[in-house]
């Protein structure tokens, strides 16, 4: 049997009803991602500090010969900068990505909330780590590759915790447009890291890292005393997800448009046991057997790619704008969080949309496809003006945001909690930790190839981030077609044609 976690007796006492800590469990969690992503955006705005344009700045009053980047951050001073903010970058990518095909099998076996708070201090000391080489003037490459590793990894610990515990309390019914909402996490989390960041870029970047560093920390030491993991742990009724009878009723749970996640003619039915019994704790799911869930594959490659485009441009919009637009660093930072305000507005409609259409591929695929012209529109006519710079990058971080934050909330807690399964809800970690660990490979590879391709031009970034869109989009092919024929069945069967 499952031990449930001791939760405060005062926060019981406080929040006596369901709803209420359905609330608590949406705030905490939005509050835990915001603080992760807080932490990660600061090496994009302190790219640009890093390695400045001296001669801007005036004549060089060290009187070195190296008179062009006397006022960068050694190492960061050679000529080759950008290809070591793409070894950061990728020490940082990397590590996560790797630790995340691991993290969600810690995740299903682990109290959640211990696992969640420890990874938050941790993320909190290494990203301080980052800028307190600043203030200790440190001027050797493998500290920062270090601390950026040792970052990647203990940040595993984030989505899948976060992403479990939403679906432990939420059922499938309106998961869409929720977790559309509590996803914009992801992009309030890259404004608020911007504009801290960008408060102290110009003056003691260090302060860029050590600043959301204790944020991230001080947040998981909330969720360690406040975050109840399961309903059962303090006597709610669990969401129903695939487990009821046709004579259930549950508000939440969805009886049609279920797009590619649910299997026809699979019975769901002998679960008559009271949600607050004990029962018999099922067995966590195996890597493979996550695999092996429908359209797990599939969502997974597509994230690689459409992760790809959204963390290039994390890592790589503010030295863009810096490098076309001629803007400030500052200035840069605060533009930059525009793409973001985007990835909100595109988050929460496509979460609308799949939920009201039951297509989730399809819905990920129309916004890709429209997102690949508007990226070509965005670097040819996008520097034009202000408003038009401030336009483009709302709709292309709509547009770019908008599958990404689908497939790693809504689609994840659906294939987790897939009817597949049986009821046996312990593979929803792991499965939002393989789609997302597959989309982190895209994340490291992004920032990685634009580091390389860069020096060949702008534009050359650009047709690769539109190619690796086209193939996110394609690779959905098959489970977009399979929602069509679910649409088209029930339609042909109105008209009175016979379906096979």
């Amino acid at each position: 049997l499952r031990q449930p976690v001791p939760v405060p007796q005062t926060l019981t006492s406080l929040l006596p009803s369901s709803h209420s800590y359905r609330g608590l469990t949406l705030v905490l969690t939005f509050l835990s991602y915001t603080s992760y992503h807080l932490s990660r955006k600061p090496i994009s705005i302190v790219k640009s500090q890093l390695h400045p344009n001296c001669s801007a700045l005036g004549p060089n009053p060290h009187n070195d010969s190296n008179s062009t980047t006397w006022c960068s951050w050694a190492p960061f001073d050679r000529d080759n900068y950008k290809e070591l903010f793409g070894a950061l970058d990728n020490a940082f990518l990397v590590a996560y990505a790797i630790g995340m095909f691991i993290s969600g099998i810690f995740g299903e076996r682990l109290p959640l909330r211990y696992y969640l708070s420890g990874g938050m201090v941790l993320s909190g000391l290494f990203t301080a780590l980052f800028g307190l080489g600043y203030f200790w003037d440190i001027h050797v490459l493998w500290y920062f590759i270090v601390v950026q590793v040792c970052n990647g990894l203990v940040q595993t610990t984030g989505w899948p915790a976060v992403v479990a515990c939403v679906g432990n309390w939420f059922g499938k019914g309106k998961r869409g447009l929720i977790m559309g909402i509590w996803n914009s996490h992801t992009s309030v989390g890259n404004i608020l890291g911007s504009l801290i960041a960008g408060a102290w870029v110009s003056s003691a970047w260090g302060l860029s890292f050590v600043v959301p560093g204790i944020i991230i920390a001080t947040v998981g030491i909330i969720c360690f005393f406040f975050l109840v993991e399961y309903p059962e742990d303090v006597d709610c009724s669990p969401p129903l997800h695939h487990v009821m009878t046709t004579s259930e009723k549950d508000p939440e749970a969805v009886t049609s448009n279920e797009g590619p996640l649910s299997l026809p003619g699979q019975s769901s039915g002998d679960h008559s046991n009271s949600p607050k019994e004990p029962a018999e704790e099922p067995e966590a799911i195996s890597f493979l057997g996550a695999l092996r869930i429908p359209g797990v594959v599939e969502f997974s490659l597509c994230l690689l790619f459409a992760k790809l485009v959204s963390y290039t441009f994390l890592y790589w919009l503010p030295l863009y704008i810096v490098n076309v637009a001629h803007f400030g660093a500052k200035e840069a930072g605060d533009l930059s969080t525009l793409f973001d305000v985007g990835g909100i507005l595109g988050g929460i409609f496509a979460g609308l949309i799949s939920d009201y259409t039951g297509g989730r591929a399809t819905t990920c695929c129309a916004m890709l496809v429209a997102a690949a012209p508007m990226l070509f529109l965005y670097n040819h006519v996008g520097q034009n003006g202000i408003g038009t710079s401030i336009a483009m990058l709302i709709i292309c971080g709509a547009l770019v945001n908008g599958p990404y934050a689908l497939i790693t909330t809504a689609v994840s807690a659906d294939l987790g909690t897939h009817e597949s399964l049986k009821g046996n809800a312990k593979a929803l970690s792991t499965v939002t930790a393989i789609i997302d660990g597959t989309g982190s490979v895209g994340a490291a590879l992004g920032p990685l190839l634009a580091g390389l391709i860069s020096p060949t031009g702008w534009n050359n970034v650009f047709y690769m981030l539109i190619a690796a869109d086209v193939l996110a989009c394609l690779l959905l092919a098959r489970v977009v077609v399979k929602e069509a024929r679910g649409w088209c069945g029930p339609m042909a069967r109105q008209r009175g044609y016979v379906v096979t």
